[in-house]
């Protein structure tokens, strides 16, 4: 599971959560963006709840977090840095998925991917690594 899309392949990424490496990337971007700590803070792992839980679901809270207090994405920017699988060909589902819970059009959800030329543990397809920004404002009412 990679931005809330189901990835073909033969070996997956394993977490507390669904371990959807570019989801709690976003979820990271957005809580630091308002000052609210970070995915480990709100949803820890030593917590049973979230044993399992659908990043997309954690997503949707950290939007109630930002609407509570008054602040709106306007757009996130992504990276995602994997030997393989391809990731390239799901970036437009993951742009619809991701858009319906940040309530952003795809083009407001930037997605890049590269590799790390074969160097380290992700040369050697161990995981995948996620870097992201987030750009919000404050709704004035």
């Amino acid at each position: 599971m990679i931005g809330g899309v189901t990835i073909d392949h033969p070996r997956g990424l394993h977490g507390h959560s669904d371990a959807d490496v570019l989801t709690h990337a976003i979820c990271d971007a957005l809580l630091g963006a308002a000052g609210l700590g970070d995915i480990g803070t709100h949803f820890p792992d030593t917590d049973e709840r979230y044993r399992g839980i659908s990043s997309l679901a954690l997503l949707g809270e950290v939007i109630s977090f930002l609407s509570r207090d008054h602040w709106h994405p306007i757009n996130v920017d992504a990276t995602l840095i994997a030997q393989e699988p391809k990731l390239i060909p799901y970036f437009q589902a993951m742009k619809e998925a991701l858009g319906e819970i940040l309530h952003l059009p795809p083009q407001s959800i930037g997605l890049k991917a590269t590799t790390s030329e074969g160097m380290g543990a992700i040369g050697r397809a161990e995981g995948i690594s996620a870097f992201c920004v987030a750009l919000i404002e404050r709704v004035t009412q």
